[in-house]
């Protein structure tokens, strides 16, 4: 495999169509998230099946990181990148279709395997992407792309339940017709990698080595904590802000899970212009502020507190996973690098997806409220817990 991290053919049209198609891509893995309200009516859903409705995607974030982490780099960016598209298409026809809920999670795995597939190969295709001289424009646009994508999706879907008839229908109608267009687009983009003589498509070992052991811990458990929030936030809000705040407007419901995601790309984008000793510090600390400032908004029911600590804890989660994933990437060794990464990524998503199933779990035995208030809480803990770690192993290292 041959590439250039800025081939000197790159053209801003190139860029600019790359970054949109991982942008509408992301935007769709999110568009269900404000119309939960709606399912749980029209199907019966409990919280434990809206929290496993989200859970599963999850479940094929991760599918698609093992099994196809490395194919990019192998065969190309732009196959694996058109099976993203076809599979986030797939799965917008499939939420079309669906009337019973097992049509849902099957949707919902389809639209997690779209964006397992994005994950490491659009990232590096808008990189590489970038005109000469742009390098460091190409990596802040692959993040906001991806954040702000998943900020976008249920702002979209919102706003098109809101002004359009059929909900359940037309979001999906409208992304399909967007991901149609940035395939057609997408072929003006050059393909920047040549494919490898011996290409082995088998799925890739996550890696823990050795180089990375003191950084990965603390990175990793903060990565936990970040994902718990947004996971629990994407799965818990809409149903939190119509019985608890009697709020069910959707492009409201849109809005205010959309947001933290919005906040995320925010905080990734500046994490940089903050020294290194203490980016994954200040990141852990403003993600545990925010998080204790959405438990009280729980125990109050305010509307105005649950944006403040959306907006904290958003941008604290941005600056603790960017943090650890750019400490983690540096220390690991070029041979085993992807495979590290994609181990940091795996347990994010696996972090998504577990704990949230046990909150639903719980609530069938217990309120929402008190359920949303100690899940919180203990993303706190383990907020502290993480900057605790990386205190203590800075000290070790002085």
């Amino acid at each position: 495999m041959t590439q250039s991290n800025s081939s000197p053919h790159n053209s801003w049209l190139a860029f600019v169509i790359a970054a949109a198609t991982f942008f509408f891509t992301m935007a769709g893995t999110t568009l269900p998230t404000p119309l939960y309200p709606i399912y749980t009516d029209q199907m019966q859903l409990s919280q434990l099946m809206i929290t496993t409705i989200f859970a599963v995607y999850a479940a094929g974030v991760i599918a698609a990181l093992v099994i196809s982490g490395s194919w990019s780099d192998q065969i190309g960016r732009k196959p694996v990148l058109y099976a993203g598209i076809i599979f986030s298409i797939l799965s917008d026809v499939l939420f079309c279709l669906a009337d019973d809920v097992s049509l849902v999670l099957i949707a919902r795995v389809v639209s997690g395997l779209s964006a397992g597939l994005f994950a490491s190969a659009a990232t590096a295709a808008v990189i590489e992407l970038a005109p000469k001289g742009f390098q460091r424009a190409g990596v802040l646009t692959a993040t906001a792309a991806n954040m702000g994508g998943l900020g976008l999706g249920p702002i979209l879907a919102g706003a098109i339940a809101v002004a359009l008839p059929q909900p359940l229908l037309m979001p999906y109608l409208a992304h399909s017709g967007l991901m149609i267009i940035c395939g057609l687009l997408f072929l003006r983009v050059p393909e920047n990698v040549k494919r490898s003589e011996n290409v082995d498509l088998s799925p890739r070992k996550p890696a823990y080595p050795k180089e990375v052991r003191k950084v990965f811990p603390p990175a990793a458990i903060a990565a936990v904590a970040g994902f718990m929030v947004c996971g629990f936030y994407s799965a818990i809000i809409p149903n939190f802000l119509q019985t608890e705040l009697h709020l069910s407007n959707h492009l409201l419901v849109g809005s205010v899970t959309g947001f933290m995601f919005i906040m995320s790309a925010v905080g990734q984008t500046v994490v940089d212009k903050i020294p290194q000793t203490y980016r994954q510090v200040i990141g852990c600390a403003v993600l545990s502020v925010g998080t204790a400032i959405i438990c009280g908004a729980f125990w109050t029911s305010g509307l105005v507190l649950l944006l403040t600590g959306t907006t904290v804890a958003g941008f604290g989660h941005g600056l603790a996973f960017k943090s650890g994933l750019s400490e983690i990437g540096a220390k690991a060794p070029d041979d085993k690098a992807a495979a590290t990464i994609s181990s940091y990524f795996i347990i994010s998503y696996i972090s998504i997806s577990v704990p949230v199933i046990l909150v639903g779990l719980i609530h069938l035995k217990y309120a929402l409220k008190p359920v949303s208030i100690g899940f919180a809480g203990f993303a706190v803990v383990l907020c502290l817990l993480a900057m605790l770690m990386i205190l203590k192993r800075q000290q070790a290292d002085r």
